[in-house]
């Protein structure tokens, strides 16, 4: 099993920053968090892959939507970041953190085994 806890939302103004963290626990082996990944759902909205990263080959995989705003990345304690800048209204949802998925890098919700909770962002214009 594997622990996942996200913190850092909240709310802000177009053109804003926020830094989200995700921090794994009760995994019985590293490799459960070698690959993870950000995702998001607005109200109404199918959960989308924002980021993922594979901490193995030094990959990271971003919908084009975020591209040159949203940075993933994870530290050796196993606290995955999504460091967000330049924030637009349509960037509000809740984002979730995910661990192991069937494919190392996959932006697709179906292939994570593990969830958090959620951190919710708002975006103001």
């Amino acid at each position: 099993q594997v622990q996942l806890v996200e913190s850092g939302g909240g709310s802000v103004q177009a053109g804003g920053s926020l830094r989200l963290s995700c921090a794994a626990s009760g995994y019985t082996s590293p490799s459960y968090c070698y690959c993870m990944a950000w995702f998001r759902q607005a109200p109404g909205k199918e959960r989308e892959g924002v980021a993922a990263i594979d901490t193995i080959g030094g990959s990271t995989y971003y919908v084009d939507s975020v591209k040159g705003r949203f940075t993933i990345s994870k530290n050796n304690a196993e606290t995955l970041y999504l460091q967000m800048n330049s924030l637009k209204p349509e960037d509000t949802a809740m984002y979730y953190c995910a661990a192991y998925p069937v494919v190392c890098g996959s932006r697709k919700a179906s292939e994570y085994n593990y969830w958090g909770q959620g951190t919710q962002v708002t975006v103001s214009s």
